[in-house]
């Protein structure tokens, strides 16, 4: 996907979740269903000398700045889309959307 298509899916992406969900939308978006995208999310950041990252193998916990509730960046292709929070849920983590960048 070109820098033209991904603008054109986010913008058209956008339209869809303001105008909220209708058949008409629904029909006009089927052609994207199936276009891959990269989804990102940051859930956070740590510093390190590069003689600790050289010690680091299999099994090494890597420490960083958030915690389970701490607000994560969501991205799409490199965009900036949404802001979520972090939960625990059991053994694993998950990220609950809370606000919908507009950009």
């Amino acid at each position: 996907m070109n820098e033209k298509q991904k603008a054109e899916f986010l913008k058209m992406a956008e339209r869809t979740l303001q105008s909220g969900k209708n058949s008409e939308t629904e029909g006009n978006m089927e052609p994207l269903y199936d276009i891959p995208v990269q989804v990102t999310a940051v859930l956070g950041k740590t510093t390190l000398t590069v003689s600790q990252l050289l010690k680091m193998g299999p099994g090494s916990i890597l420490e960083l700045d958030k915690q389970v509730g701490d607000s994560v960046d969501i991205y799409v292709n490199n965009h900036l889309i949404a802001r979520g929070e972090l939960v625990q849920q059991g053994d694993r983590l998950g990220i609950t959307m809370t606000e919908i960048v507009k950009s």
